[in-house]
């Protein structure tokens, strides 16, 4: 099922992520209609003026986060898990009939939405991530029971428009959310380290940053262009006994294969443990 335009959206607590989807949309074009709310009139200013974008303040009117539901077929909910129960409720009697329920919040799970929205509203979890806000996400989608595969693919098409997107059952969210969530924080603390090593070696504070983030750069965008094997690529650097052979060795002496399980496994361990209220 092929989306070229996308029906009316509604992003309710456009704050990081939800924000970042609405760069998605904007940027592609594909959306002609979307409201996004926010708490503070500040907030809102900042959005309003993209194309095809309505942007209210709570701050200025209470029963936005209502009216921006009842003008839409898609409503994203993007505000803290700890306020998605509350917001339900008041959006509730507000929906369209017919209307698509996402959520992005972390941890807040579809027997949530369904328990406070009833069976018969279609709901599907999200599981975006930051690079959404440079069209690069990875998103995790978990249909609800009410949903339907045309619903799934309008959903999956909105999210196309900032990134990559994986269909799975709710109960492989959590695992996708160690990988690919949490994945950008892992990249980017491999960058910091491999700074700080240039640094070690003499460079200056802005050569040392170029190195190692423009290498992180340009290997992924090697990665991306070749279509090839990330081990092959790996191969193809690291000549027979040569340095990179040499400095190879020295992280897999550290199991860093271990390392990133051990990581993951952690992360996945405090999902579960935040999924019951801990």
């Amino acid at each position: 099922m092929a989306i070229t335009t996308l029906p009316p959206i509604a992003i309710l607590g456009a704050g990081s992520m939800g924000g970042a989807i609405l760069q998605g949309l904007v940027r592609s074009g594909a959306a002609p209609e979307v409201t996004v709310t926010n708490r503070t009139a500040v907030k809102a200013a900042e959005l309003d003026g993209l194309a095809g974008v309505r942007s209210l303040a709570l701050e200025n009117a209470a029963d936005a986060n209502a009216t921006a539901a009842a003008g839409a077929d898609v409503v994203l909910v993007g505000v803290k898990p700890g306020m998605v129960a509350d917001l339900l409720r008041e959006i509730a009697p507000h929906l369209r009939p017919g209307a698509i329920v996402v959520s992005l919040a972390a941890g807040v799970t579809l027997t949530t939405f369904q328990d406070i929205l009833g069976d018969e509203v279609s709901v599907i979890r999200s599981m975006p991530n930051t690079p959404a806000v440079v069209g690069k996400a990875v998103t995790g989608l978990a249909a609800g029971p009410s949903a339907s595969a045309d619903d799934v693919a309008l959903v999956r098409s909105l999210f196309e428009t900032c990134g990559a997107v994986i269909e799975l059952p709710e109960e492989r969210i959590d695992a996708l959310s160690t990988i690919s969530g949490s994945g950008p924080a892992y990249v980017f603390l491999l960058i910091e380290a491999l700074t700080e090593a240039a640094r070690g070696k003499g460079f200056s504070e802005a050569d040392a940053r170029l190195m190692a983030e423009q290498t992180f750069i340009g290997a992924a965008a090697l990665l991306d262009a070749s279509g090839e094997d990330p081990a092959e690529l790996r191969r193809r650097v690291t000549s027979p006994k040569g340095t990179t052979e040499r400095a190879i060795a020295v992280l897999q002496g550290a199991n860093l294969d271990g390392l990133f399980a051990e990581a993951t496994d952690a992360a996945l361990a405090r999902a579960r443990e935040l999924a019951q209220g801990s």
